[in-house]
């Protein structure tokens, strides 16, 4: 339970940082997306390489391992480029919700994969959240062509980050957290580089910088790590429902920050989708019953 607990706290401070994202994201408008990506992800792990070093992690990888994290990191790669790409095509509010449909995938996943499975009831739960997606993506008065290519960009976001997540919970027992998000971070990086040259702009503004430094500090080197460390203690699906509440912190953010209010239709289907989260997450206290006898 102490376990299950710590996760939880893990998860959800990273999802504060998780928060900030977007409009650090939207703030260095004028750089292509795998160039803003593959800029996040460098930073992110020099951030995490420099606390290794203090810890006295051993970061060396074996011969035969650089294989395994080359596929960690092109998936990473794929959850980063396809959601920035997204915020560009599509509204902050569906960029973030569509990117959490994770939960679905990583249940899916990690029952195949892990062999990790949820209880019958919670899928009730899942539904619903499945539904408020719906609603938020589906029904919207403005959408358009533009508008769906940024909503598909977050499908396959959500995609990859479900199997980032089941990655992260595969690895627990045999990585130290820093030296396992490091390669993957830097791996991500370094496979997003070629595309980001494309339109490479140079020299950056300092906005961008200062952008760029940010979103590899915050949501990165401590959003995601954070994320990673949570999933080692809790099922991915619990720590992947904890970290949509980012849409909240992304939302208020995009219309405190850039005035980019959410449309009535986008707040309803955030509401439905968060009772869906809160069935999957909380038991009903005949189940917590159940489950404290057992």
């Amino acid at each position: 339970m102490e376990d299950s607990k710590r996760g939880l706290l893990l998860t959800l401070i990273g999802t504060f940082f998780f928060g900030t994202s977007a409009i650090f994201t939207r703030l260095a408008v004028g750089i292509p997306a795998a160039e803003i990506a593959s800029l996040r992800l460098f930073a992110g792990s020099f951030f995490i390489y420099i606390a290794a070093r203090f810890t006295g992690i051993h970061m060396s990888l074996k011969k035969e391992e650089y294989t395994k994290f080359f596929i960690y990191g092109l998936i990473t790669a794929f959850h980063f480029y396809f959601y920035n790409q997204s915020l560009f095509y599509t509204t902050i509010a569906h960029s973030l919700s569509l990117v959490y449909l994770s939960p679905v995938f990583v249940t899916i996943l990690t029952a195949y994969i892990l062999k990790e499975k949820l209880p019958a009831y919670k899928y009730a739960g899942i539904a619903v959240t499945l539904i408020g997606m719906v609603v938020l993506a589906g029904f919207e008065a403005t959408i358009n062509i533009k508008m769906l290519m940024g909503d598909s960009m977050a499908v396959i976001s959500a995609i990859c980050y479900a199997l980032y997540s089941v990655a992260g919970r595969r690895e627990r027992n045999n990585y130290p957290l820093l030296k396992y998000v490091f390669w993957v971070y830097l791996f991500a990086a370094i496979f997003l580089l070629p595309f980001s040259l494309v339109g490479f702009v140079i020299p950056l503004r300092a906005v961008h910088i200062v952008s760029i430094i940010l979103l590899g500090l915050l949501p990165t080197a401590m959003g995601h790590t954070l994320y990673n460390a949570g999933v080692r203690y809790v099922h991915p699906t619990y720590a992947s429902l904890i970290s949509t509440q980012e849409v909240t912190f992304g939302v208020i953010l995009g219309a405190l920050v850039l005035n980019e209010v959410p449309s009535p239709n986008s707040i309803v289907g955030m509401l439905i989708m968060f009772a869906g989260l809160a069935m999957t997450l909380v038991d009903p206290p005949n189940k917590r019953r159940s489950n404290s006898r057992q």
